[in-house]
């Protein structure tokens, strides 16, 4: 069954984070405003893998002295989102 996230962020340049998710599988990932580039290149990265895997390779990466990150933030959307299924 497929299901949309939509996350606010903390402590980054982007303000949301719009998730779609099949069986635990991520189809889509768009980021709402931060680096377009990274952004862009983060989605396109997790596309295919599942929650799991991305929570592992993304959960406490940072962004220079910020304490969080793009990449960090969807891995606490994608934590969120299996503790409510």
């Amino acid at each position: 069954m497929e299901k949309i996230i939509e996350y606010t962020t903390r402590g980054t340049c982007a303000r949301a984070i719009r998730i779609t998710l099949e069986d635990n599988v991520i189809k889509e990932v768009k980021f709402a405003g931060g680096c377009s580039g990274n952004t862009q290149g983060v989605a396109a990265l997790v596309a295919g893998m599942t929650a799991e895997e991305a929570i592992r390779r993304l959960s406490g990466i940072k962004c220079g002295p910020k304490s969080t990150s793009c990449p960090d933030q969807l891995s606490i959307a994608l934590k969120q989102a299996l503790e409510n299924a």
